[in-house]
């Protein structure tokens, strides 16, 4: 029964890219032919994130065949994220799925999605059950992230989510209007953001071309940001650092008096040698995660924008 008066006249596909030329031509023809099956008008929306290779021509050459294909490309590479949220900003849709060009996300999902959103759902998150390519190490840091960021927030990420996912106009509204901070983790917000949700399972394949363009750094960068925008418990590492160091501090204290009282000596090096390095990493550590917040309220304060489109298709240029 739909619940939420979902009546969907137009579908949005928002696609983010960085250099995908070599598998643009197979993604668009495979997702054309899920496309042929859904009965509902829709658009779909390239987000070209400042690609150097031959995306751009690829692009503008779909545009120019089709004339449900619409193509922004920004000035410069903005990320990921932004990628989805100019898709989502400027997309003309009363739904929307987001999803990568490199055919990880399967278009053969989308009939699917379309039908769970048509039974009164307003989030349908897409969750991994498998990945072709992962390999032990990508399984094992993607479980450690959601297993670290679930314990630091009241609401639970599910583990193993993507980029890919499917919104109604009302999440739509929201993500446009009120999230939007300039550090942003989108597949985080639409799980905290409430309304009625489900979870659809879906196998990524290997990609058809080309490699990934997040290494391990990128990875670690993104997971850092992601745990910084959804909780402030790092913040409280300082506080129960100082605890703990102040327990500690008294143990060794009354320890030096006993031996003081008993006559015998306390070795002082090695033991002030430990006590210094361990302290010292672990103020370090605490400066490091609040320079991390510090960073993100600077960035809030600039107030530049989310991404700056060069060129639309539809010769709107908005940022």
């Amino acid at each position: 029964m739909n619940t939420n008066n979902i009546k969907m006249k137009k579908l949005s596909i928002v696609v983010s890219l960085f250099n995908e030329e070599e598998s643009l031509p197979h993604f668009y023809k495979t997702l054309m032919s899920e496309l042929e099956i859904v009965d509902y008008e829709y658009e779909i929306l390239f987000i070209n994130d400042g690609s150097s290779d031959s995306s751009y021509e690829i692009l503008n050459q779909l545009v120019r065949e089709n004339s449900h294909v619409r193509a922004i490309h920004f000035s410069r590479n903005y990320g990921h994220e932004s990628a989805m949220l100019a898709g989502i900003d400027l997309c003309k849709g009363d739904a929307v799925i987001c999803m990568d060009a490199d055919l990880q996300h399967p278009p053969s999902m989308i009939p699917k999605m379309v039908a769970l959103m048509n039974e009164g759902y307003d989030i349908i998150n897409m969750v991994r059950e498998d990945r072709d390519d992962g390999g032990f190490f990508r399984r094992s840091t993607s479980q450690l992230f959601y297993s670290v960021t679930n314990k630091m927030l009241n609401s639970k990420l599910e583990p193993n989510a993507s980029d890919f996912f499917m919104i109604s106009e009302r999440i739509i509204h929201l993500l446009r209007n009120e999230y939007r901070e300039r550090t942003r983790f989108i597949r985080g917000f639409i799980q905290m953001i409430g309304f009625k949700k489900i979870t659809l399972p879906f196998s990524a394949p290997k990609r058809v071309a080309g490699s990934s363009k997040y290494s391990f750094f990128k990875l670690l960068t993104l997971s850092f940001s992601a745990i910084s925008t959804l909780s402030k418990v790092p913040l409280k590492l300082g506080l129960w650092s100082g605890l703990i160091s102040g327990l500690l501090s008294v143990v060794v204290a009354i320890y030096s008096l006993i031996m003081w009282f008993v006559d015998k000596p306390v070795g002082g090096y090695t033991t002030l040698v430990i006590l210094i390095s361990g302290l010292f990493c672990i103020n370090f550590l605490v400066i490091g995660i609040i320079g991390e917040y510090i960073g993100h309220l600077f960035d809030e304060a600039k107030g530049r924008p989310h991404y700056i489109v060069m060129e639309d298709s539809d010769n709107e240029i908005m940022s």
